[in-house]
């Protein structure tokens, strides 16, 4: 069976009262960034470093709330397809258009006035949320 181990060395993780850990934000983007990764999971990342699920779930809450900024993936961005449709294409949108942005069973409906900023948010939270 062929694995990886990674070495933690003392500078990294500082040791606190009572048996407890603080990680450093560097290293908790890290880790966190490891359960973005095709087919990994909390629960195994987790383990790998010794840590509790729920503590992991918080750091990826914190990293989803913009508290905790990842690394650069070393992956090419992923881009989701826009399918409009030919009849609703002619015009600019009228007030009160409506966008829908759908993810396999989540459907998102959003101003047609919305920021494109704010639209590829969305999109990347539902490409993440999908993998």
């Amino acid at each position: 069976m062929v694995g990886t181990v990674e070495v933690l060395t003392e500078a990294e993780v500082i040791p606190g009262v009572k048996g407890y850990r603080r990680w450093p934000d560097g290293l908790k983007a890290r880790i966190v960034a490891e359960t973005l990764e095709a087919g990994a999971t909390v629960r195994r990342v987790a383990a790998r470093y010794d840590l509790r699920p729920n503590q992991l779930s918080d750091w990826r809450r914190m990293a989803r709330e913009g508290r905790l900024v990842l690394p650069a993936s070393d992956t090419a961005p992923a881009f989701a397809s826009v399918v409009v449709r030919e009849e609703e294409s002619r015009d600019l949108p009228a007030a009160g258009a409506r966008l829908e942005v759908v993810q396999g069973q989540v459907t998102v409906r959003l101003d047609a006035a919305v920021p494109a900023e704010r639209l590829a948010e969305i999109v990347s939270a539902l490409n993440a949320a999908s993998s």
